[in-house]
């Protein structure tokens, strides 16, 4: 969004849009640059953390989602048709596109926080929990177990959903070691990451683990599986 917001050439009608990442100003600079991978922050659509409210500020990213599969009406008016035509745009300039997603936690937060998502169709099964309590190991107020079998299938076909619909060339997961936390601990071939790489569609993508958490043993820098890239806090 800033970006775009902030390019003199960028048309004013687009600035802060997706479909501003496809025009020619956009990607000759991009090229200009000698990169050859974007990354696009979270598209899908989010709230606001309910303290900015209090401040009058808000957020300019996504990394506090409602859904997994919609993208954000602020960024991509055109819904997924807007982020196909971006993609394109990109790969006919010789750019790999990469989609940030956060599968971890939902913009829901704690107990205090909305019920607009997940939490509304099954509390219990998609948030993990310790006893009646949240667990929070994402920070944010509630922890996807995307270990259980409706959690894993949601994250798949969100996964699916993105490539077959827009093209991108892969995926870079917020705090990811939630993708392979198990009750016991973290496993590298925990049902989510194990299904990735099974999966005829998404075997073959980049995929990029950001290896931390805030939550038990959350620092996993090296454990992900073999072909995937990381990139670590430090």
């Amino acid at each position: 969004k800033a970006f775009t917001m902030r390019h003199p050439a960028v048309p004013p009608a687009l600035r802060g849009t997706v479909a501003a990442l496809a025009e020619p100003c956009v990607t000759q600079h991009l090229v200009t640059l000698g990169v050859d991978t974007v990354e696009l922050m979270p598209l899908a659509a989010w709230i606001d953390e309910r303290h900015l409210a209090q401040h009058g500020l808000g957020n300019a990213w996504g990394y506090n989602p409602v859904t997994f599969m919609a993208p954000d009406p602020r960024l991509a008016p055109g819904g997924l048709a807007e982020v196909r035509q971006a993609v394109m745009a990109l790969h006919e300039a010789g750019l790999r596109v990469i989609l940030d997603v956060v599968f971890n936690h939902t913009g829901e937060s704690d107990v205090h926080g909305a019920t607009l998502s997940l939490r509304g169709l099954d509390n219990a099964l998609y948030y993990r929990h310790a006893g009646r309590e949240l667990v929070n190991d994402t920070g944010c107020g509630n922890t996807v177990a995307l270990d259980r079998t409706a959690s894993v299938q949601l994250a798949m076909d969100a996964m699916r959903n993105w490539v077959m619909r827009t093209g991108i060339d892969g995926f870079r997961f917020d705090l990811a070691p939630v993708m392979g936390r198990m009750a016991s601990g973290f496993d590298v071939n925990a049902p989510l990451l194990a299904a990735i790489e099974q999966d005829p569609l998404l075997k073959d993508r980049i995929m990029i683990a950001e290896p931390w958490d805030v939550g038990p043993g959350g620092y996993q820098l090296g454990r992900f599986p073999p072909r995937w890239q990381e990139w670590n806090d430090r």
